[in-house]
């Protein structure tokens, strides 16, 4: 059984053959030859598998950038970071994790098929850690063997239909049509940050894609140039700070500090560009083949795919909101130190992909300032909802870690908070609220409709 489950989540969890997967069954729905079906599915499958190369080879270069800063400023605290927390549970939370991810996924389906909330979450690592989150606050809530299960796959499959939902009217303004959704457990933040930008636009905002640089400045409009001189500039200042000792003692195996600086920056920007390449590679094959799922299986579904799909569309916008939610952690871990308590530490790899999305969102509706501003917003969220989060966690918010991005802390916050003042009836309760208020809404909108036609 335990074998089993191991083989389940390591398909389910991995975007590369779940999205390819996805795409065969859409080709094969639409009845495509051989010949276009092997195509579709290999090359969604490859667009994937760059896409996460990018993300690792990002990741790769970010890690010591984080040591280096704590090193240079001397400070200690939590780092919230998906991947180390979800490390720690899954060795006593594995099975039911696996579990919820499974029926989880099923849940999300049905939801798609059944209400007007038509997303098809496609983030399978994203939806392995809700699923772990959920396995552990169902537990300290007091469900066991299947009320939990039951509890913990309504619970993910109602998160996987709503978070594409909150942020699609910003994913509208972003791609100019609604043929894709954005399935990245951080919505709350990417719609504030949407909503930031509208507040901030004033006439006629300018957007990050359109700053005008000087003649001979003109180079930078390549983004790969630009990120690349960009980080290089912070990475150097930042490893100044930590000093040559630190950085060849521990990060660069003797290189000198300045030259692995250097390299680390130009790794994140090649991380960048081949990210961008995955998408392009990926978006050109998984929309038409979507249509197969979305004729025959769950009509007008749309896929809801990681958040490096919206890079593309501004490049200055995800450096500009980097370093805005970077600057927004810092803000936070200030306040933090001033007030006592758990001091959140600004995680490299968090500010960067939420916060390069949020600066998308916020270029999309305000320009410029929408993209600072509501980026700047989204690094304060994803430092203060950890401290809140971490309580409902039991014996595991006591670890040195915790989730990250804001829908777990929204989520987490949400079902913590029913299960530490009403236990499972709560949450059992809850559920069935959310659940019939989707089908409600989506029943309205069918009269509405059938109105208009008879009309």
């Amino acid at each position: 059984m335990n074998d089993f489950l191991k083989v389940l989540v390591d398909i389910l969890s991995q975007p590369a053959i779940l999205v390819a997967l996805i795409a065969l069954i859409g080709l094969i729905a639409q009845r495509k030859k051989l010949s276009d079906t092997l195509k579709g599915t290999t090359k969604t499958f490859v667009g994937f598998l760059v896409i996460s190369a990018g993300a690792g080879i990002l990741s790769a270069a970010l890690a010591p950038f984080g040591e280096m800063f704590k090193a240079a400023f001397h400070v200690t605290g939590v780092v919230p970071n998906n991947e180390a927390i979800v490390a720690i549970a899954l060795t006593d939370y594995g099975t039911n994790t696996a579990l919820i991810m499974f029926f989880g996924m099923m849940v999300n389906i049905l939801i798609a098929r059944f209400t007007k909330f038509k997303y098809i979450f496609l983030t399978g690592h994203h939806t392995l850690y809700m699923a772990c989150m959920l396995a552990v606050i169902m537990t300290v809530a007091g469900f066991t063997s299947v009320p939990l299960i039951i509890a913990g796959a309504v619970a993910l499959g109602i998160i996987m239909s709503l978070s594409p939902a909150i942020v699609q009217p910003f994913m509208r303004i972003l791609t100019g049509n609604d043929n894709v959704a954005l399935g990245h457990f951080s919505a709350v933040g990417y719609a504030v940050s949407g909503l930031v930008g509208k507040a901030v636009a004033g006439k006629n905002p300018k957007s990050t894609e359109k700053i005008n640089f000087p003649k001979g400045l003109g180079f930078l409009r390549d983004s790969t140039v630009s990120i690349a001189l960009t980080m290089m500039v912070i990475y150097v200042v930042v490893a100044l700070f930590a000093g040559p000792s630190y950085v060849e003692s521990n990060l660069s195996d003797g290189t000198n500090y300045l030259v692995f600086a250097m390299i680390q920056a130009g790794t994140f920007a090649a991380g960048v560009f081949i990210i961008l390449s995955g998408v392009r590679l990926v978006l050109a094959e998984i929309v038409p083949a979507f249509k197969g799922i979305s004729e025959r299986l769950v009509p007008n579904a749309k896929p809801a795919l990681d958040v490096p799909i919206i890079y593309p569309y501004a490049p200055n916008a995800v450096l500009i909101g980097f370093f805005s939610s970077f600057i927004g952690g810092i803000v936070s871990m200030v306040i933090m130190t001033f007030t006592g308590g758990v001091i959140i530490l600004p995680g490299v790899v968090p500010h960067f992909f939420t916060g390069a999305a949020a600066g998308v969102f916020g270029n999309a509706t305000g320009g410029v300032r929408g993209a600072i501003i509501g980026a700047f917003v989204n690094g304060i969220l994803i430092s203060f909802l950890p401290v809140f989060l971490m309580p409902v966690l039991g014996n595991l918010g006591f670890a040195n870690s915790t989730f990250s991005d804001t829908d777990f802390g929204v989520s987490g916050i949400f079902f913590g908070v029913l299960a530490n003042h009403g236990g499972t009836i709560a949450i059992v309760v809850s559920l069935i609220v959310i659940l019939a208020v989707m089908f409600g809404l989506s029943m309205k909108r069918k009269k509405s409709k059938a109105i208009e036609e008879e009309a």
